[in-house]
């Protein structure tokens, strides 16, 4: 992955007239399926880094990135790159931008600062330099000034310093893209909406495949998955987007591609079930699952998972079990021992995807991962483990699909 302080704004100078160069963030270990979102939605040069995806395209494709991705946290549109070894060159720097351009006196404005560079030691004291610095400017042009607003400005300013090299950029988003609408219960450490839609997407789950959520909580992965199989856009319940306040926004184009993305809605019947022990928990996912306006698309059951009864046939099944600070240690391993026993007995042609920050209880599920992918749930690296649980042995299933031992003879390339 390359760093993503080599994508200058100065690179992009021979643009065509419009385009320009964006970068969405996402979540660690979700960099490679959100570029494959945006390569579906047409964006151009796209690249990965940490935590980040870079890529090109005009307004309509920075609508379409927060109204359509599924896997980014934030759009941000870089608008100026200076260099900064101490405060005086900072301030000077946002000073020196035509902030007129973008904001009026009236308008309010929000900072959001990330700091990699030894210059700076707080990212709150960057953000407040930065609104002054913005502040003196109106002050000095037009004798008043806008105000601040955290939760839902005008304008929300992004800036990034890695080193000496700080970059201004735009949040297009205005607030998180995880924020979909339609959770308003979420319970005790709820999923991002992010990091569920990615671990569905990484485990390949087809609509035609039955999917199981078998300790669904909140009801976050029942109901992505729903949106996912039924081409629900994951921005259709947000009430707005950071670029409907600016001064370029275009409605008529914001307007044709929300259109567009509705009508390919789909009325397909989906088998998914979500598997909640607590009635009260139960409850609040019902209710966002309603609010999602997914009820028809999702059977929920209110079960202990070890005692319920799979339906017959084959699927898949997603969990998001216990773990870190919920459960003691004791408890997990006795816990996850379970897990793989009832995989085992119950679910002979199912794979499941489990993830998990406690290593010392994923060895207790007793199966053999066929793949591992490290992934991060807000500071916890987990990992998400795939299993197959074949019908019959392993090796009767091998047979079936074709398998055979090769001839001693042959020559095996290395």
């Amino acid at each position: 992955m390359e760093n993503l302080e080599e994508n200058s704004v100065e690179n992009d100078t021979a643009l065509p007239v419009g385009d320009f160069r964006m970068v969405a963030k996402t979540m660690q270990g979700l960099e490679g399926v959100l570029a494959i979102e945006l390569s579906k939605i047409g964006a151009r040069d796209v690249k990965e880094h940490k935590r980040a995806v870079s890529f090109i395209g005009d307004n309509g494709t920075m609508y379409k990135a927060n109204y359509l991705l599924r896997t980014a946290l934030r759009i941000l549109k870089p608008v100026a790159k200076f260099n900064a070894r101490n405060e005086k060159d900072f301030y000077d720097g946002i000073y020196g931008m035509d902030w007129s351009l973008m904001l009026k006196p009236e308008d309010t404005l929000a900072v959001d600062c990330t700091l990699n560079t030894e210059i700076f030691n707080h990212s709150y004291y960057i953000a407040q330099k930065t609104k002054d610095a913005i502040v003196d400017q109106f002050r000095t042009k037009f004798g008043k000034r806008p105000s601040v607003d955290t939760d839902f400005p005008t304008l929300r300013i992004n800036i990034h310093v890695t080193r000496e090299e700080v970059t201004v950029s735009l949040d297009s988003s205005g607030y998180s893209l995880h924020k979909r609408g339609y959770r308003e219960d979420a319970g005790k450490a709820p999923m991002n909406e992010v990091l569920a839609a990615g671990i569905i997407l990484l485990s390949e789950w087809h609509p035609s495949q039955r999917l199981i959520d078998p300790m669904t909580g909140s009801g976050t992965i029942a109901i992505e998955a729903a949106m996912i199989g039924s081409h629900i856009p994951p921005g259709v319940f947000r009430d707005k987007f950071g670029f409907e306040n600016w001064n370029d926004f275009d409605s008529s184009v914001w307007e044709k591609i929300t259109e567009s993305a509705i009508n390919k809605i789909s009325n397909e019947t989906l088998a998914i079930t979500g598997i909640e022990i607590s009635p009260p928990m139960i409850s609040k996912a019902r209710e966002n699952i309603t609010r999602a306006k997914v009820e028809d698309l999702i059977q929920t059951v209110c079960s202990d998972f070890f005692e319920w009864t799979p339906p017959e046939g084959k699927g898949i099944l997603i969990m998001n079990p216990p773990y870190g600070e919920r459960m003691e240690q004791d408890d997990s391993l006795a816990f996850y021992k379970q897990l793989g026993d009832t995989f085992k007995k119950k679910y002979a042609g199912y794979e499941a995807w489990l993830i998990s920050s406690n290593q010392d209880a994923l060895r207790e599920v007793g199966l053999r991962p066929s793949r591992k992918i490290t992934l991060f749930n807000g500071p916890l690296e987990c990992r998400l483990m795939k299993y197959q649980m074949y019908e019959g042995t392993k090796k009767i299933h091998k047979l079936e699909a074709g398998y055979k031992k090769p001839d001693k003879n042959q020559i095996i390339p290395e």
